[in-house]
């Protein structure tokens, strides 16, 4: 019977390390194999990032010189309620908004060469633009401002024969001075020039589009006290901006016409609106 017992409790024995040593060995065995599923973890999600389609880009010119729709703040980023709207169509439309600044003279040679997809720069639309190239739906409707120094007598469209009027040249604010009997009118490469001569009274009264002419008239700490918007150009006929593309590009008007309905319905127009404008 001690036999027995001996070899009964060095059999138990064995066992227990027998038993210990396969534990100790899996154990080793899942801790050198963490590393390795982690490792396959990480780099599933990397490769399903790098895998995910890139949202398209869609360059957008804009002449950042007609505040607040669009301008430079004093770190010279693009901002103003245009940029703002771009970039929320952006987010709803499924494309990256690129964003450059260009100078109005040469803005619609640069798109019909191809050098950007869209000009997002208050472009009215209008017949004759229309036949050069496709605009989106409307984005903002504009009526034409008359700036003027507040001790001017100039509260009439009539008041302004004989006048000399200063407009951003190819604007349908330089269109209104030409129309304008009896008026000279002047343009300029940009509208703040023409404030800027205004302001100093080398010329009579500046005219340009309503929200840009009430930004100088009431924001602008060099113009506010001096200048006034003495009235807004009545007409029968409205005038809407839109975003311009080369004619024939019915996907690019698509994407923006898409984007644009997403942003209104979901009231982040109003939001960007009253920011800019309330």
């Amino acid at each position: 019977m001690r036999h027995g017992l001996k070899l009964f409790v060095v059999m138990a024995a064995l066992a227990v390390l027998f038993a210990l040593g396969c534990g100790q060995a899996e154990q080793k065995k899942a801790e050198e194999s963490a590393p390795a599923q982690e490792q396959t973890a990480e780099t599933t999600v990397e490769q399903a990032a790098e895998e995910a389609p890139a949202m398209p880009e869609i360059v957008f010119a804009s002449d950042c010189t007609w505040p607040p729709m669009e301008f430079l703040d004093a770190d010279k980023n693009i901002i103003g309620f245009c940029p703002e709207l771009v970039k929320a169509m952006g987010e709803v439309g499924g494309f990256t908004p690129v964003i450059k600044n260009t100078a109005w003279d040469g803005i619609f040679a640069g798109l019909a060469a191809g050098k950007y997809d869209v000009i997002a720069s208050s472009v009215s639309i209008t017949e004759e633009r229309k036949a050069k190239m496709d605009f989106s739906d409307p984005y903002f409707e504009v009526k034409q401002g008359v700036l003027v120094q507040k001790d001017s007598g100039i509260d009439s469209v009539e008041d302004l024969s004989g006048k000399s009027i200063g407009a951003q040249i190819g604007t349908t604010g330089y269109f209104a001075a030409g129309s304008i009997e009896g008026a000279e009118a002047k343009s300029y490469d940009e509208v703040g020039l023409a404030v800027e001569d205004l302001f100093n009274g080398r010329i009579d009264a500046a005219i340009c589009d309503d929200s840009v002419a009430y930004d100088y008239a009431l924001q602008n700490e060099r113009y506010k006290e001096q200048l006034s918007l003495a009235f807004i150009i009545d007409t029968d006929k409205k005038e809407y901006l839109g975003f311009a593309v080369q004619k024939g590009d019915a996907q690019t008007v698509q994407i923006l016409n898409e984007a644009l309905a997403k942003v209104k319905a979901s009231g982040k127009y109003d939001e960007i609106y009253a920011k800019w404008f309330e």
